[in-house]
C-alpha cells in the first residue's frame, strides 16, 4: 500500500496494513538471536602458565623445549593463552577401566566378525 493512498474512506485498510507490517518487524527482532561477541584471547606469561597447569617453571620450560606445550615465542619471552593450555590438559586424560574394557570389548567383537567374514570366505574358495 502506497502512502499516496491513504484517505479517510481508506484509513481502516491501511491501519490494518501497518499492523501486519508492525507483526512482521516484531518478528523478525524477536527472533534475531543476539550479537556474538568474540572472546579477546589475551596471552599470558610463564607464571600465569605455571599456575594454571600446576608445573613448576623448570617443568614448563622443559615442556617447552620438547614442545610438548603449545607456546609462543616472542623474542625472549613465552607466551601461553589459557583454552590452549586447558585443552592441551583434557586431551591428556587417563581412561577409566570401564573405558578400557569396554573399548576392548568392542575391538574384540569387532575382529571376531572379521574373522568370521576371513574364514568363510576362504571356505568358499
Amino acid at each position: 500500500m502506497d502512502s499516496n493512498d491513504i484517505s479517510f474512506e481508506n484509513l481502516p485498510r491501511a491501519v490494518a496494513h501497518l499492523v501486519s507490517e508492525i507483526a512482521e518487524i516484531k518478528f523478525l527482532v524477536e527472533r534475531k538471536e543476539p550479537p556474538i561477541i568474540p572472546v579477546k584471547r589475551i596471552p599470558i606469561d610463564i607464571v600465569e602458565a605455571c599456575q594454571i597447569i600446576g608445573k613448576a617453571k623448570p617443568t614448563v620450560y622443559t615442556l617447552v623445549r620438547k614442545r610438548l606445550i603449545p607456546c609462543y615465542k616472542n623474542g625472549k619471552k613465552l607466551y601461553f593463552f589459557e583454552d590452549e593450555l586447558l585443552d592441551w590438559i583434557s586431551k591428556g586424560k587417563k581412561k577409566t577401566l570401564q573405558e578400557i574394557q569396554s573399548e576392548a570389548e568392542a575391538n574384540f567383537r569387532k575382529n571376531t566378525r572379521k574373522a568370521n567374514v576371513d574364514s568363510n570366505q576362504n571356505l568358499q574358495r
